[in-house]
């Protein structure tokens, strides 16, 4: 049968790609389905033809996978913030869980390593404490949108269509993170139409809202406002931050972040406060963790506990050793383990991580760890001591081959590996494995409702 751009055809999906899309096949020809789970029949149209594969987008469900819900948020199938809640949660981590160890298996050529059960997310709504909202002059309109009467369409606050950066629903609730941040995010919306200030274009890039994010900590059900604006107006946001800081008695922080940068990322160039403190605090097990509006820390916060507790048992620590902790961040792995551990040394390249990661063991009164900044390509030689244990938590991308380099002439006696990507971890794990042998990896969902894994996995030096 000939696959042709624009075709719409009936589809038998029989199983599921990492990145979230049905596979079916015809003829032997893979076909990637948006919307789509193993079990589904469906109509979809060919949106992009290839020699070897096609992709398509579900039109019509025909006959409904036995995996299928009803997802319970109107945007889904539109926002790219979760494209998993059609399917079932305990489906959801079991392929996270065969994801994982499929990588391992045809990228690390890895073959029987043991890949535990995904241990899975505490909460599956209401699990983010931080969400990025953009602002647009162009409202993306739903399917059931269309044709409404008196609808504004030069305004929206909200998430994006899958892989767009203009197309923005006007999202009015959002499940992801705590309900009261729909409150807030109403109120804030209300007060940007009225304005009288315009919401940022996202293709001619003028405009003055830009994006709303909203920070909550979960140990102390407290709210950060962060309004990300293309200039400075105090005049005119001081009576929304007042207005917030009085009718909700959880929102102890508002902050302006400034930003004239045409990239489309919510950091400024410089930060204003508003009204009340300049940080958020949460916790992490027994640790109190000081965040601001542009910190990293992860963001499911439950999840992370999790995530800890598993680098904590694979680091398999008595107390005698150092311990280095790349990619370190603020610090929040490191001082996790730091009860348990010699000493701790952790390095990081951006330097606002560095100073959060000092004031966080000041915060806790850790007197172990030590921090310095640099790049792990060209600095890891220099840290000056030998790693009995190693923790990596590098970004999606993974290590640069040069890290993978440097960290096997270091080599410390034991390596904990933190992945967000099988891909990546897989491909590291190829070289490393040369050296060390790849001895348990455990899957830990900190994303419901997305594609998204993490995942420990405990190496050990061969002897021999």
């Amino acid at each position: 049968m000939s696959i042709k751009k624009g075709q719409e055809i009936e589809l038998a999906v029989t199983d599921i790609a990492f990145g979230g899309r049905g596979i079916a096949k015809i003829d032997g020809y893979t076909l990637f389905v948006d919307g789509a789970v193993p079990g589904d029949r469906v109509k979809a149209r060919i949106f992009k033809k290839k020699k070897n594969y096609a992709e398509a987008r579900t039109q019509e469900i025909l006959t409904p996978s036995p995996d299928r819900v009803h997802p319970p948020c109107r945007y889904s199938g539109y926002c790219g913030g979760c494209k998993w809640q059609f399917l079932d949660y305990d489906r959801q981590i079991e392929y996270k869980r065969r994801h994982v160890a499929e990588s391992l298996e045809h990228i690390a050529l890895l073959k029987g390593v043991t890949v535990h059960e995904t241990l899975p997310s505490e909460r599956i709504f209401e699990y983010r404490n931080k969400m990025e909202f953009s602002c647009s002059d162009r409202r993306w309109l739903l399917p059931s949108e269309m044709g409404e009467e008196g609808l504004e369409t030069d305004f929206a606050l909200g998430l994006h269509m899958p892989g767009t950066f203009h197309k923005v629903i006007d999202t009015k609730r959002c499940l992801l993170h705590p309900a009261l941040g729909n409150l807030i995010m109403e109120d804030v919306r209300a007060f940007m139409k009225n304005s009288g200030a315009p919401p940022y274009g996202l293709k001619s890039q003028e405009g003055f809202w830009r994006f709303l994010m909203l920070r909550h900590s979960a140990a102390g059900d407290q709210w950060m406002v962060n309004l990300i604006t293309s200039a400075e107006n105090r005049e005119l946001l001081r009576p929304l931050a007042d207005m917030l800081m009085e009718k909700y008695p959880q929102v102890v922080s508002v902050v302006n972040n400034i930003t004239a940068r045409k990239a489309g990322i919510a950091v400024g160039e410089y930060e204003i406060q508003l009204a009340g403190a300049p940080v958020l605090t949460d916790k992490i097990g027994s640790y109190t963790f000081e965040i601001s509006a542009n910190s990293f820390f992860q963001t499911n916060s439950r999840g992370a506990q999790k995530l800890y507790a598993c680098v904590r048992e694979y680091a398999e620590l008595t107390g005698t050793e150092t311990v280095f902790d790349l990619y370190c961040g603020t610090g929040t792995i490191g001082i996790t383990l730091s009860d348990m551990a010699e000493s701790v040394v952790g390095m990081e390249i951006v330097e606002s991580a560095v100073a959060d990661a000092e004031k966080n063991c000041r915060i806790n009164g850790i007197e172990n760890c030590r921090y310095v900044l640099g790049d792990i390509r060209k600095n890891l030689d220099e840290i000056g001591t030998d790693p009995d244990v190693m923790i990596i938590d590098p970004p999606r991308d993974g290590m640069h081959k040069d890290v993978v380099k440097g960290v096997m002439e270091a080599g410390p006696g034991r390596i904990v590996y933190v992945s967000c990507n099988p891909s990546t971890l897989a491909r590291d794990l190829l070289t490393l494995k040369e050296m060390y042998e790849v001895m348990e990896v455990q899957p830990v969902d900190m994303f419901p409702h997305t594609f998204h894994i993490e995942s420990v996995t405990r190496l050990v030096r061969k002897t021999g």
